[in-house]
């Protein structure tokens, strides 16, 4: 069934229920950025497969509203649907709000499944368009109607995270939220967010894609704790150890009936960003809700020691796979036929001989010359091509292991390439430094250091529309709050909070020409603590992914000494830390390919 046949069903079942226009976000019941396949409602509305954007279906009309990642990738999925592409932030671009305000007709209805948007989006929707006398509908999964070979819901297995991973237990990580709990004189915590609720049970899943997640939400009391869940996916031992805490375990749904019951003696702790609006829809009026942010979202986000030095390893590890990937692409080039999707799948083998390794932390993105300039890309059958001894080949990749997830970015030189090339190639490897090299006082936000990755491109009069740098979780989401890069703050984005020690973040400038290439160079990092003095505490980053940063891309002479000095410095640790896990010739490329410029 094709895209525009799937919108005219759903216009047909609006019509019947007076709907005026129908909204399907990315997003499933817990506002996982990644989600399930059963929770695909706007893919399979639209046919655009990037993980953010927001379809509004009107009687007259369809648009998909993406982030600047999506602009190339939507425009092409897009193309003969009849569903119109919003770039979000840019000039003269309508937000959905403003859209649905103007397409709305007086007295009309807007409906949604608000088992998949947040508390924050269905309210202000609600609000905004009081004025138009709007009628709200929020108890409707259209999609699921039309939607006739929908997959089932995810059921897989829970495991669990020992102590000497997670390096802090389950009653511990109760016991600090209950602290939390108090000074908000809140007697009970909703709690729907997948990556949170992982944490704090010290077990993971396979329930999404990539991330270890498990499909849960959970109320946490003074005393005790519920986790509504699937009975199925947890095992003898992992009931025991829920058990230890006081958790009683209740079905999936049962929190959408036990909220109801809340009465108006409980104070009801809450983030509204992070629980759907059918959630906290059914929470009596008379019951006291207090707003803030999860705790458990800065508690994850400062790593403990235990924690660190686990990721450190697993950093290891993963520049040990990358690094033999990128020797056998650039010596196996021209001996062997290679594609996009053949080298994705060799890289998978290199992590897969490293210990502990479980599954990939995101969709591989392998793309050859013009299809790196689409941030998001991943190849298809249709889209694959064969690598040539030329341009370049970038390569966003990840691993989950027992250690931690990890998430590295390089671009390989894979033959002659212009000056032009070298340049923006160049300057993406000066960005990159220049915020590894960041000195700063405690106090400051991704915003105030941004600068320092964008100035290289800024000074050629040229931008990428994506943040510089993101939160990495343990063994959670690949994208975690609630601290990041980006010159500005973003509408939704969780990334202001100030810089913390022991956060994991990455830092990824790139340079992304339409039609011609994409380059991008991404290492993560610690945040740490430096002297204190009367000026404050100062901080500083310790990178901890090790890999060779491609020196046939790099012109030195558009380097300062200091650049120059760091990136031989990086080189050098490179090659001590990686060569004892390398074969002989493996190694002597390492050594060429790390030699100080």
């Amino acid at each position: 069934m094709k895209v525009s046949e799937r919108i005219e069903r759903l216009r047909a079942l609006m019509e019947e229920r007076g709907i005026d226009a129908y909204v399907v976000p990315s997003s499933d019941n817990h506002q996982s950025e990644y989600v399930g396949e059963y929770f695909m409602a706007r893919k399979f509305i639209t046919g655009f497969t990037g993980s953010a954007g927001t379809a509004v279906i009107a009687k007259d009309s369809a648009g998909l509203w993406t982030d600047g990642r999506y602009f190339i990738q939507a425009e092409t999925q897009l193309a003969g649907s009849g569903v119109t592409l919003y770039r979000m932030g840019q000039p003269g671009v309508p937000t959905i709000l403003e859209y649905l305000t103007e397409i709305l007709p007086e007295g009309g209805t807007l409906a949604f499944n608000g088992q998949v948007i947040s508390t924050t989006a269905g309210r202000n929707w609600r609000d905004s368009l009081k004025e138009k006398n709007v009628t709200i509908s929020c108890n409707m999964d259209l999609i699921n109607q039309i939607w006739e070979d929908r997959p089932a819901m995810a059921e897989e297995p829970v495991f669990i995270l020992e102590e000497k991973y997670s390096g802090e237990s389950t009653s511990s990580k109760l016991s600090r939220i209950r602290s939390v709990m108090e000074e908000a004189h809140a007697n009970v915590h909703v709690l729907a967010a997948l990556d949170d609720i992982a944490w704090l049970i010290n077990m993971r899943g396979n329930d999404v894609a990539y991330s270890p997640l498990i499909l849960a939400y959970a109320i946490i009391y003074k005393e005790r704790m519920q986790l509504f869940i699937s009975e199925k996916k947890l095992s003898e031992e992992a009931k025991a150890l829920l058990a230890k805490d006081q958790i009683e375990i209740l079905p999936y749904d049962a929190i959408y009936d036990v909220v109801k019951g809340f009465s108006e003696n409980d104070t009801v702790m809450m983030d509204p960003a992070r629980v759907n609006f059918a959630l906290s829809s059914n929470i009596p009026a008379h019951t006291k809700i207090v707003e803030r942010e999860n705790p458990e979202i800065l508690f994850k986000a400062m790593k403990n020691e235990t924690e660190l030095e686990n990721i450190r390893r697993a950093h290891i590890k993963d520049g040990v796979a990358v690094t033999k990937y990128m020797h056998w692409v650039k010596t196996r080039l021209t001996e062997e036929t290679i594609t996009e999707m053949s080298a994705a799948e060799q890289l998978e083998a290199f992590r897969k001989e490293q210990d502990g390794y479980l599954w990939q932390s995101f969709s591989p993105i392998c793309a050859y010359k013009e299809h790196a300039a689409m941030m998001h890309y991943s190849s298809t059958p249709e889209t694959n091509v064969q690598l040539m001894p030329e341009h370049f080949f970038l390569n966003d990749t990840g691993g989950n292991y027992y250690e931690g997830s990890t998430d590295i970015t390089r671009t390989f030189v894979l033959g002659p390439v212009s000056d032009e090339l070298k340049r923006d190639f160049t300057a993406v490897a000066r960005g990159m430094i220049g915020l590894s090299m960041a000195k700063f006082l405690y106090g400051c936000t991704g915003i105030n250091l941004d600068i320092y990755a964008r100035q290289p491109m800024w000074e050629m009069g040229i931008d990428y529309r994506c943040g510089t740098g993101h939160g990495v979780g343990y063994l959670l989401n690949i994208h975690e709050g609630p601290a990041g890069f980006r010159w500005k703050q973003a509408p939704g984005k969780d990334e202001g909070h100030y810089l913390e020690e022991g956060m994991v973040i990455t830092n990824e400038p790139g340079i992304y020409t339409e039609g011609s290439h994409g380059i991008r160079t991404e290492n993560e990092m610690i945040i740490r603590k430096g002297e204190q003095n009367e000026y404050g505490q100062f901080m500083y980053f310790e990178t901890i992914t090790f890999a060779p940063i491609d020196l046939d891309g790099i012109n030195p002479d558009l380097m300062s000494p200091r650049e120059k000095e760091w990136l031989n410095n990086y080189h050098k640790e490179v090659f001590e830390k990686l060569s004892p896990y390398m074969n002989e010739e493996e190694t002597a490329w390492l050594k060429e390919y790390t030699r100080a410029i």
